[in-house]
């Protein structure tokens, strides 16, 4: 399952992303792997790990202002979905990605669903065969997003990258289980220095500016109506951000009034599931296998 690391420009920035690939170079598809709001790709090394030992190829980017991707110069225009969208076709045009199946975490969901819907930039639609939802909806709860932006638009430094994991471990525990060298990883791949040799989250706070310039941004039930693909919903069990009530609204319209949308609740997880585990990593697979077989049945 090796893995490398790539630079690309994309609308106009630096953006990092890691490649997974099955060992034998054969790929039975492509799968792009989006990270959080305040996170990177490198959350993603499980999930790539698990599908590229499947067969198939793994791209896992750094958004950007977050991780190794450059930052925004004019944050209030360049940190919002639609430019996350022009993000992202060009990040699957430059690399000649025909078809792919997309996963994403939280805010890495929200691009999926306005890539896949074409509403922004509709070169994506055709190019998406599968979207997996983890922890996102096309409406979001309040006070989560409130909670979310304390955090995020202030993060914390410190003295010793061991009081950051400590910091992080605290943040992050609604992720679920992770074992001590995951958590380890998680921070060192999530750290920064600052100017004065403490330590920081890897992350622009001013991605934070979405939610002042942008405050209906993740209302995206338009987007989600629009949506002709399969669509699994992963639901932390014990999410502030996407509510039930939420979930059950999404089966009565778009891929849920077609049945194209499967909802899976995550027992021990909040906001949101890992990817990191069998049963979660079993669940996706599955899926992306599924949509595949659907796909090649059809062209058959």
């Amino acid at each position: 399952m090796p893995s490398s690391s790539h630079y690309l420009v994309c609308a106009g920035r630096e953006i990092h992303y890691m490649d997974w690939r099955p060992d034998d170079g054969a790929t039975r598809g492509t799968v792009i792997a989006w990270h959080g709001l305040a996170r990177t790709g490198r959350d993603m090394d499980e999930l790539a790990a698990h599908l590229s030992a499947r067969g198939y190829r793994v791209l896992c980017p750094d958004t950007v202002g977050r991780g190794l991707s450059q930052w925004a110069s004019e944050p209030e225009r360049e940190y919002c979905l639609a430019a996350y969208a022009r993000l992202a076709r060009d990040f699957v045009l430059q690399l000649g990605i025909e078809q792919c199946h997309w996963v994403g975490t939280s805010m890495g969901g929200a691009i999926g669903m306005v890539a896949a819907s074409g509403l922004f930039e509709p070169e994506l639609r055709a190019r998406i065969l599968s979207l997996t939802l983890n922890d996102n909806a096309p409406e979001l709860a309040a006070t989560a997003i409130e909670r979310i932006k304390a955090y995020a638009g202030q993060p914390p430094a410190f003295d010793r990258v061991t009081e950051l994991e400590a910091f992080l471990r605290t943040a992050y525990k609604p992720y679920g289980f992770l074992t001590d060298a995951q958590w380890r990883r998680l921070t060192e791949t999530s750290t920064r220095r600052l100017p004065d040799g403490r330590v920081t989250p890897h992350y622009d706070p001013a991605i934070v500016q979405q939610f002042t310039h942008h405050p209906d941004d993740y209302l995206l039930w338009s987007h989600y109506d629009a949506l002709a693909v399969p669509v699994l919903l992963l639901r932390g069990a014990e999410s502030d951000l996407v509510l039930r009530d939420t979930a059950e609204r999404m089966t009565t319209r778009g891929p849920g009034a077609r049945g194209q949308l499967r909802w899976i609740e995550v027992p021990g997880c909040g906001h949101a599931p890992a990817l990191n585990v069998p049963a979660q990593l079993d669940v996706v697979s599955n899926f992306i296998g599924r949509a595949e077989r659907s796909v090649n049945a059809i062209a058959a």
